[in-house]
């Protein structure tokens, strides 16, 4: 069962919510447009808050669905971590768009949200108090990526799965790197009110 769950995981992760939702849009394709990145923030940026709402809202039911077999199907903390961490790649590294994704936090949001609902929401009061102070959305999803194996382990005492967790974390501030050297240099874009 954990094989094909993996690979559902993997092939769900590979729609592309931004590029549909502004096709259906009539929206230009955000891996050509503003920062080239098919993610909500850059479909905000194109289209603005309900198509970048939509996106977002998409993206994390990438993470939630997965699990959430996972879940019914009884696998163990470790498993639904493995399903978390293949629908996220699935994001990144889309088999249906070249392979080349997002940065997928929205999708680690939707995995964290179903694989322990309080971590998730830690992710999330993370992320929305340091956006309050430092009005930089990317800053903002690599101290709450930063945080969550934290979160995650007092919350689960699960140190398997914290490990794989730690695995996803890493990929995100991998996938950020390009945000990283802007904020190193001062160019990041800041939050509009």
């Amino acid at each position: 069962m954990l094989p094909l769950l993996i690979i559902s995981a993997y092939l769900i992760g590979s729609v592309s919510m931004a590029i549909i939702i502004c096709k259906v849009l009539d929206l230009p394709d955000p891996r050509t447009q503003g920062s080239n990145n098919p993610g909500a923030t850059n479909v905000l940026r194109i289209g603005g808050k309900k198509a970048a709402a939509a996106t977002l809202l998409g993206d994390g039911l990438k993470g939630v669905i997965p699990v959430a077999i996972g879940h019914y199907f009884g696998l163990s903390a470790p498993e639904l971590m493995l399903v978390a961490l293949s629908a996220f790649l699935g994001h990144v590294y889309p088999i249906f768009f070249g392979f080349k994704g997002g940065k997928g936090v929205a999708t680690f949001i939707g995995s964290l949200l179903a694989l322990n609902y309080l971590a998730g929401l830690a992710f999330i009061a993370t992320w929305l108090f340091v956006a309050k102070v430092l009005k930089i959305s990317s800053l903002s999803a690599l101290i709450a990526t930063a945080l969550t194996p934290i979160y995650f382990y007092f919350l689960t005492d699960q140190l398997e799965a914290t490990y794989i967790l730690i695995v996803i974390c890493i990929w995100i501030f991998y996938t950020h790197r390009s945000n990283i050297k802007r904020m190193i240099s001062g160019e990041e874009d800041s939050i509009k009110s």
